[in-house]
């Protein structure tokens, strides 16, 4: 186990500065175009895989830092470029986590290198969980995946909603309910091969931030996928639902929903440091400007009123950034969340960001609401953070229940 410490090695500070350049170079000169154009930057992805960036290599490189920092140090650096560009660079790790945690060797092997292509040919691929009426209450999952024992091949029906990538990947994973009466522990995962009949792309969102991110409603019509298309075979699935079926038997339903929740706890400091990246972006666009513009006859800095929010600001940033850390470095060494650290990683630094993004268009005054300046667009990037992986309330709920010992439902 890898000791807990707030000092990146010389490897990551490497890495570091390897993607901070690129997010400076390459993503922040792209930004404002493409969150005009509201299109997913396939220029800019394509860069990042001539580089290295875009590739299952370097996000398991990070996934597998012993000190949990990988992924953190990565997210924040590439969301300091510009959150609409980075999650488009990095939304198909969505996929490609799904597939690394539930799938079979030959299904990873399989179908992970399809999802990023290679940088003559970029792909990208869509984990499609959420539905119209299921978002924080995945237990309302409608999208249904019947076998079709005779053919050997899974039927889905439904639609999702909130897909990054949706409808334009080359390869879709599906959570689909496969035995209603289970609730949550009733779902499984599929994989959508490309062009299969039946997966059409809904509706495309225009969203008020990271437009340079694609979002659409994935609808499945039928599409039928292979057996082997489920992750981690069928032997394993129905064990799962046998055992799932006895636990519910015995009352175990609570122990079983808690459990789950861990998974998604692991995962929240990720997005706590992606909101990290775009503070510290908006921050450091504010203090540059409290130096350089006059007013009065000095630098507006020297007013006290300035100086003090910015100080507020920064210090927000670095509690963010060390609520992130230190959830990260339990979740990759196995520490129980006894108080919902992950959770309280997230929604801190979801707020900050709302609220240092904020105060920087404030310092700005007039220019800050223009788009001749970056704070404007960072401003509404950050709102995602407070909504997606968990709304800031359900992050909460999360951690109120824990605190009181009480189920997580």
């Amino acid at each position: 186990m890898a000791e807990f410490t707030m000092e990146l090695n010389d490897e990551q500070k490497e890495v570091r500065d390897w993607l901070h350049g690129f997010a400076a170079d390459v993503i922040r000169p792209a930004a404002a175009e493409w969150d005009e154009r509201e299109e997913t930057p396939w220029p800019v992805i394509q860069e990042a895989a001539k580089v290295g960036i875009y590739s299952l290599d370097f996000y398991a490189q990070q996934y597998f830092d012993p000190t949990g920092l990988g992924i953190p140090m990565a997210m924040e650096e590439l969301f300091w470029g510009d959150a609409g560009i980075a999650l488009s660079i990095v939304g198909t790790g969505l996929a490609a986590v799904g597939v690394l945690a539930n799938g079979t060797e030959e299904q990873i092997g399989t179908w992970i290198p399809q999802m990023y292509g290679d940088a003559g040919d970029v792909k990208v691929a869509a984990f499609c969980s959420s539905e119209p009426d299921a978002g924080s209450d995945v237990a309302s999952m409608r999208t249904r995946a019947v076998y079709d024992e005779a053919k050997d091949e899974w039927v889905l029906n439904g639609t999702k909603t909130w897909a990054t990538n949706g409808g334009i990947a080359n390869v879709h994973v599906v959570v689909a309910v496969v035995d209603p009466e289970l609730g949550s522990k009733g779902h499984a995962s599929f994989i959508v091969p490309p062009n299969t009949p039946g997966l059409s792309q809904g509706q495309k969102f225009k969203k008020h931030g990271i437009r340079a991110s694609h979002t659409a409603e994935v609808v499945l019509e039928d599409a039928r996928v292979p057996g082997s298309c489920l992750l981690g075979g069928k032997e394993k699935l129905d064990e799962r639902l046998a055992r799932a079926r006895e636990r519910a038997k015995a009352g175990d339903g609570e122990r079983v929903k808690n459990a789950a929740m861990a998974t998604f706890e692991a995962s929240r400091p990720a997005v706590g440091a992606m909101a990290v990246g775009t503070a510290r972006a908006a921050y450091e666009v504010a203090l540059d400007y409290a130096k350089t513009r006059e007013q009065f006859g000095r630098p507006i800095i020297d007013n006290q009123g300035v100086a003090f929010q910015l100080a507020d600001m920064r210090t927000s940033i670095d509690a963010a950034r060390l609520l992130v850390w230190r959830a990260s470095w339990m979740a990759v060494n196995g520490k129980p969340f006894t108080a919902a650290e992950g959770s309280m990683s997230k929604l801190f630094a979801s707020e900050t960001a709302k609220k240092v993004t904020a105060e920087a268009i404030q310092i700005l005054g007039g220019n800050g609401y223009t788009r001749e300046y970056p704070v404007e667009r960072m401003h509404r990037d950050s709102a995602i953070y407070t909504i997606f992986e968990g709304t800031s309330e359900i992050q909460r709920l999360v951690i109120a229940r824990t605190l009181a010992g009480m189920p997580i439902r």
